[in-house]
């Protein structure tokens, strides 16, 4: 059994070092020199030079970096600023566009991550679709449909002989029947089940009576070639939805903030947390999660924060408009400005996540 530490590290580097592939790639695309990339954050443990760039495992063991030549101007030394030819080379100097592909580069490719994690899932489990039966997708413990013996991708056939193939259909029969010992008929690896229940009188409103989870969805096989291209386009789906949602819960939160409510934010003691649960549920629950978690990466690197990519993009388009460079003194003023507020923010929801944590 891995240890959920090592487990939350693989997770957590495997999503930071892909966003840091795509600046990586971006930038050699466009000419930019780099001069270091690395796993993990320094003190360096080794590193090897290969062509221009050093390739570097530090001793930090979770996520990484890439080092650009020139990405504040200022850092240039008055050597690389006498030679031409290595200015040209120079993150500053290249152009709006180049720069902007090299900036977004890495939130690109945490959205592709995603699309890649879901594309796997759905083309390993099967594709989700709309049914004309319903099926058991979740039990819940110490529920009585756990105790009937009823579990994960049954199909429900009939409630005493009443035949039903929607959702609302079974719902709405165990309303009324409370307290009541009913006949649920499923069908399990085609084979037919009489299996009795009895719904609770009192029970979680998320529960429901007899502790069931059921859909009018399903998973859907399709000959074996057509599977990773259906899976790719649910894949698609799923993040632009995850995306969209997360947009949403941002705006939400904003907006609460402004009226004076306490904003739900998990930092890396929560994710810790729930990246060990979700672990012990096996490796496909893994895999979307490390997806949902790349989104939610792009997500908030995207922000129009300073520090961040979307902060560093609005720099650039400030300057397409004003039509000349903003000093690169005052950028990285505003930069380190905004970096230190985010560390402060990190701070406060870590406090906030071992609080929530010893409470219980």
């Amino acid at each position: 059994m891995i240890p959920s530490i090592i487990i939350f590290l693989i997770v957590l580097s495997i999503v930071v070092l892909i966003h840091e592939l795509g600046h990586f790639v971006a930038a050699k695309l466009v000419g930019i020199k780099v001069e270091e990339f690395g796993f993990g954050y320094p003190p360096r443990a080794v590193g090897k030079k290969i062509g221009e760039t050093i390739y570097s495992l530090n001793w930090l063991p979770f996520g990484g970096f890439v080092r650009m030549f020139g990405e504040e101007e200022g850092q240039m030394d008055s050597k690389q600023k006498l030679s031409a030819k290595l200015s040209k080379r120079a993150f500053y100097h290249k152009s709006k566009r180049q720069r902007s592909l090299v900036i977004l580069a890495g939130v690109a490719m945490n959205l592709l991550l995603g699309v890649f994690c879901f594309s796997l899932i759905y083309s390993t489990v099967g594709i989700p679709q709309e049914v004309d039966y319903i099926t058991v997708q979740g039990i819940a413990a110490n529920s009585p449909a756990q105790a009937a013996g009823v579990s994960e991708g049954d199909r429900v056939l009939a409630i005493d002989g009443i035949a039903m193939d929607q959702t609302s259909d079974f719902v709405d029969y165990l309303k009324d029947k409370k307290g009541v010992q009913v006949t649920v008929t499923l069908e399990r690896d085609h084979k037919t089940l009489q299996i009795p229940v009895t719904p609770r009188t009192s029970y979680p409103p998320e529960e429901g009576a007899v502790g069931v989870l059921v859909s009018n969805y399903d998973n859907v096989f399709y000959p074996a070639w057509q599977m990773p291209f259906r899976g790719v386009w649910v894949g698609v789906q799923e993040t632009y939805a995850w995306t969209k949602m997360m947009l949403e819960g941002l705006g939400t939160m904003v907006s609460g903030i402004f009226k004076g409510a306490t904003p739900e934010v998990t930092g890396p003691v929560g994710i810790y947390q729930i990246t060990s649960t979700v672990a012990e549920q096996g490796i496909l629950p893994l895999i979307k999660f490390i997806g949902i978690l790349s989104i939610n990466l792009a997500v908030v690197n995207i922000l129009p924060l300073p520090a961040l990519d979307g902060g560093r993009f609005v720099f650039i388009m400030i300057e397409g408009i004003i039509g000349r460079k903003i000093k690169p003194a005052i950028e990285a003023y505003i930069n380190m400005a905004g970096m230190a507020v985010l560390i402060g923010l990190m701070v406060l929801v870590t406090i906030g996540d071992v609080i929530r944590l010893i409470r219980g």
